[in-house]
């Protein structure tokens, strides 16, 4: 069972690996949702941990419809997640009607043969998010798809959530990561109904669900205990 939580900074990164979280989601400004984080930042988390890195590479919250500026942002800032030694990255793009942007996830999975995709919540925008799920597995790289179901939250997407895990399942696609208001007191119940083997804590594994406090070990030690059911 796999947890991944989101860190911030090197500090937390250090932090989340000796509590025993299994991946971690690297971004910045999460008061904005999740932005992607500075050169100096990725490189001190790339040397310095040993667990999976997944890095955020969104370059603005205003939406995920990208204009052809963003767009070379964000493969800039791949090639340099890759420059660092860095292989795994979270992203996510739509076209102005709310399906997949295939045209910039091929080009991103396209630049390197070696990348880990993850296509983040913006898949829980889609009009269908079944058929943007067989879009999104015709594509190379992408080993996971972070969704609350098209919900609030998992709790509310949990059937759907479901529905998702067994579509993966089925034939064999990217993986369903749930995350979107995870926490002690609900994961338990949603892991017997989703069935997930990997799941992405935020603010649900901090410290008075404080980002500013770091990570609770009580809180990991729960999460790990309650999801090996």
């Amino acid at each position: 069972m796999f947890i991944e939580a989101i860190v911030q900074t090197p500090q937390e990164a250090l932090r989340a690996e000796e509590l025993g979280v299994d991946r971690i989601e690297l971004v910045s400004g999460m008061k904005e949702g999740g932005l992607t984080p500075s050169y100096a930042t990725i490189k001190q988390v790339l040397n310095e941990i040993s667990i999976p890195v997944q890095i955020m590479i969104r370059p603005h919250s205003y939406h995920f419809s990208y204009d052809e500026r963003d767009l070379e942002t964000i493969y800039e800032d791949i090639r340099n997640v890759i420059h660092l030694g860095g292989k795994g990255i979270v992203f996510g793009a739509l076209n102005q009607d709310k399906t997949i942007n295939m045209y910039a996830l091929e080009t991103i999975a396209g630049i390197s043969n070696e990348l880990s995709i993850t296509f983040h919540r913006a898949f829980d925008e889609v009009p269908s998010q079944e058929k943007a799920y067989y879009s999104i597995a015709s594509s190379k790289n992408v080993r996971r798809i972070l969704t609350s179901g098209g919900k609030a939250d998992c709790m509310e997407g949990k059937e759907q959530l479901r529905r998702l895990v067994a579509l993966s399942d089925e034939i064999g696609g990217p993986k369903i990561l749930p995350g979107g208001g995870l926490k002690v007191d609900n994961i338990k119940e949603i892991h017997r109904h989703v069935e997930a083997d990997q799941y992405h804590f935020g603010s649900g594994l901090q410290v008075e669900g404080d980002f500013s406090k770091g990570l609770d070990r009580e809180k990991v030690r729960i999460v790990k205990n309650n999801t090996k059911i």
